[in-house]
């Protein structure tokens, strides 16, 4: 009887086996397709060295934002002010003081949704703010440092170097 005991444990340690290697292959395949899948989705996005990667869809948007404000000041990313901030900005043609030729359909369009996918949401009781030294989120990167007053956009590049180049990741050596 023991014999019989025995034989009938070894097709169930083969099922077994047989099993764990079937579960093992498939989860090489599936790691490996996702492997796949991440170098697809890194290969359509852009880093400009902006804080965010930028999906294909948005780098248009993006592409059209920094044409129109690195012409006169250094674009900030969309994150600085909340997205009421950019709405405002979009809509009006009186900017800082300046008058702007308001941008039009389509670039408008892609412009915005570029800055609304990267911009942040306004708390409640935040007014909106308009210039660096009143955002919430401007003030929580920059905790210990003195800022000039006024704070200047044109300001970022002391520490910044690559501001000009829309690249806030890189910082001067007294800062890295």
């Amino acid at each position: 009887m023991s014999n019989l005991v025995k034989r009938k444990s070894r097709p169930t340690k083969r099922k077994t086996i047989g099993f764990m290697v079937i579960i093992l292959a498939w989860s090489l395949a599936m790691g490996w397709l996702l492997a796949l899948a991440t170098n697809v989705q890194a290969a359509n996005t852009s880093e400009i060295g902006t804080v965010d990667v930028v999906p294909a869809q948005y780098q248009l948007g993006q592409q059209l934002y920094l044409e129109n404000c690195s012409n006169c000041h250094i674009a900030l990313p969309p994150a600085v002010f909340p997205t009421q901030t950019w709405k405002n900005l979009l809509q009006d043609s009186q900017h800082y003081g300046v008058q702007l030729k308001p941008l039009v359909d389509p670039p408008r369009i892609l412009v915005w949704k570029y800055l609304l996918t990267f911009s942040r949401s306004q708390q409640k009781e935040e007014q909106t703010p308009y210039r660096l030294k009143d955002s919430r989120y401007f003030k929580a990167l920059h905790p210990k440092v003195q800022l000039p007053r006024p704070v200047q956009v044109g300001s970022c590049v002391s520490c910044h170097p690559s501001a000009t180049d829309f690249n806030f990741r890189s910082l001067s050596p007294e800062w890295k």
